[in-house]
C-alpha cells in the first residue's frame, strides 16, 4: 500500500490503545484454564483454538507477535499455579479433589472476560456489519488514527471469503493453500516431538527417578514451571524486534545441545541400563539443564506454535487453518503422554537423544521452510509465500 493509505498503515501499525491491550489479556486468559488443566492433566481446546486467530486479528501488525504470546504467557502462568496447588495439597486426602475443584477459577474468569471483550473487525465483516467493524477498529487503533485504509483491506479480503463456493475443509487443500497447510500440520508435531510436554506431565515422576524423593519432584516441576513461564515473557519482548525465525532456530539450537547434555549425564550417572544410582549433585545438574532447555522452549516453539499458525492463513480459511493446527498439537500430546514412560523404560537415556535427532530436523526445517512473518499485516501475508525460494511456486497460481 503506497502512498497516503501506506503512511496509515504504518501509524496504525504502531499504535497501541488501552482497549487492544485490554482485550488482548482478557482474550490472552484463557490460556490459563489450559495451562492450568496441563498441571492438572486435564485438557480444553476450545480456548487454544480461538484465542490465538482472535489475538492476531486485533492486535496491530508490528506487536502481533507480543500480544499472541499473551496466550502461552498464561499457559505458562496456570501450569505453575497448578503445579503450586498440587505440592500444598499432596499429603492431604482431598487434595486431588480442590486441584480439580479449582479448575472452576480459570473458567469463571475466561466466561466473564467473554463478555467483555468485542468481536473482531474480520467477524463482524464476515456478518455484514459494516458499521459496528468500523467501531470496533476504531476502537483497537485508536480514536485519531485512519483506519479507513485496514477497513477497506478486510472488506475486500472478506468478500474474497464470502465469495469462496467450496468449503474450507475443501479450499484448504488445495494446490495455492499448500504451503499453509503443511506448516499448520509440522509445526506443532514438531513442537510435541522436542519432547517438552511429556516432561511436563512426568516431571515428578522423571525428578524421582533420578534422584529427587517425592516432595523435591514436585518442586523441580515448579522451577521449570517457572523457567519456562519467565522465557515466554522474554519471547514476547523479542519476538516483534528479531522476528519468528531467529527465535525457532535458536531456540532449536539451545534445545538440541541441552538434550544431548541431558543424555550424556544420564548416561554416564545411571549407566546403560539406567539402573544405578543418581547422586543428588548429578540429579542437581540434570535439573539446570533441564531448566536451560525449558528456556530455549519457552522463548521459541512454546508461543510461536500458536503464533505461526494463527496469522499464514487467509481470512476464508483462517479458523480451519488453526483448528487443524490444534487438532494435530492434540493428537500428538495425547500420542506422546501414552508412549513416554514407555520409551524412557526401554531406551532410558536414549530417549533424550531421541528427541535432539528430531529437534535437529525441525530445525534444519524451518530455516528452509518458514518464511518471516514479522510485522506483515494479515491481509499482506501473501507476500511472504510470494517471496519464498520454494513455496512461491504454490502461490503464483493464487497471486494471478
Amino acid at each position: 500500500m503506497a502512498g497516503e493509505d501506506g503512511g496509515s498503515r504504518r501509524n496504525l501499525d504502531e499504535q497501541i490503545t488501552v482497549a487492544v491491550v485490554i482485550t488482548c489479556i482478557v482474550a490472552a486468559s484463557g490460556g490459563l484454564i489450559f495451562g492450568y488443566d496441563i498441571g492438572i492433566s486435564a485438557v480444553n481446546g476450545a480456548a487454544q483454538n480461538a484465542a490465538p486467530v482472535y489475538l492476531s486479528e486485533v492486535a496491530p501488525p508490528k506487536w502481533r507477535g507480543a500480544f499472541n504470546s499473551g496466550f502461552q504467557l498464561f499457559i505458562g502462568l496456570g501450569v505453575v499455579i497448578a503445579n503450586c496447588i498440587n505440592y500444598a495439597t499432596a499429603k492431604q486426602p482431598w487434595g486431588w479433589r480442590l486441584s480439580l475443584g479449582l479448575a472452576a477459577a480459570p473458567a469463571t474468569i475466561m466466561t466473564v472476560g467473554l463478555l467483555i471483550i468485542p468481536d473482531t473487525p474480520s467477524s463482524l465483516l464476515e456478518r455484514g456489519k459494516i458499521e459496528e467493524a468500523e467501531k470496533s477498529l476504531r476502537k483497537a487503533r485508536g480514536e485519531d488514527v485512519d483506519v479507513r485504509g485496514e477497513l477497506a483491506q478486510l472488506m475486500k479480503a472478506t468478500q474474497l471469503a464470502n465469495a469462496a463456493i467450496e468449503e474450507p475443509f475443501v479450499t484448504i487443500l488445495e494446490r495455492q493453500h499448500r504451503p499453509h497447510l503443511v506448516l499448520a500440520v509440522l509445526i506443532p508435531l514438531f513442537q510435541q516431538v522436542t519432547g517438552i510436554n511429556v516432561i511436563a506431565f512426568y516431571a515428578p515422576v522423571l525428578f524421582q527417578s533420578v534422584g529427587f524423593g517425592s516432595d523435591s519432584a514436585l518442586i523441580a516441576s515448579i522451577i521449570l514451571g517457572l523457567v519456562n513461564l519467565g522465557s515466554t515473557l522474554v519471547s514476547s519482548f523479542l519476538v516483534d524486534r528479531f522476528g519468528r525465525r531467529f527465535l525457532f532456530l535458536e531456540g532449536g539450537v539451545q534445545m538440541f545441545i541441552f538434550q544431548i547434555a541431558i543424555a550424556g549425564v544420564l548416561a554416564t550417572t545411571t549407566g546403560a541400563t539406567g539402573t544405578e544410582h543418581m547422586s543428588k549433585s548429578n540429579a542437581i545438574i540434570v535439573l539446570i539443564l533441564m531448566c536451560i532447555y525449558a528456556a530455549g522452549f519457552g522463548w521459541s516453539w512454546g508461543p510461536l506454535t500458536l503464533l505461526v499458525p494463527s496469522e499464514i492463513f487467509p481470512l476464508k480459511i483462517r479458523p480451519t487453518g488453526q483448528s487443524i493446527s490444534v487438532a494435530v498439537n492434540f493428537a500428538f500430546t495425547f500420542l506422546l503422554s501414552q508412549t513416554f514412560l514407555a520409551l524412557l523404560c526401554r531406551f532410558k537415556f536414549g530417549a533424550f537423544f531421541f528427541y535432539a535427532g528430531c529437534i535437529a530436523i525441525m530445525t534444519i526445517f524451518v530455516a528452509l521452510f518458514v518464511p518471516e512473518t514479522k510485522g506483515i499485516p494479515l491481509d499482506s501475508m501473501h507476500v511472504v509465500w510470494k517471496q519464498h525460494w520454494y513455496w512461491h511456486r504454490f502461490v503464483k497460481e493464487e497471486e494471478a
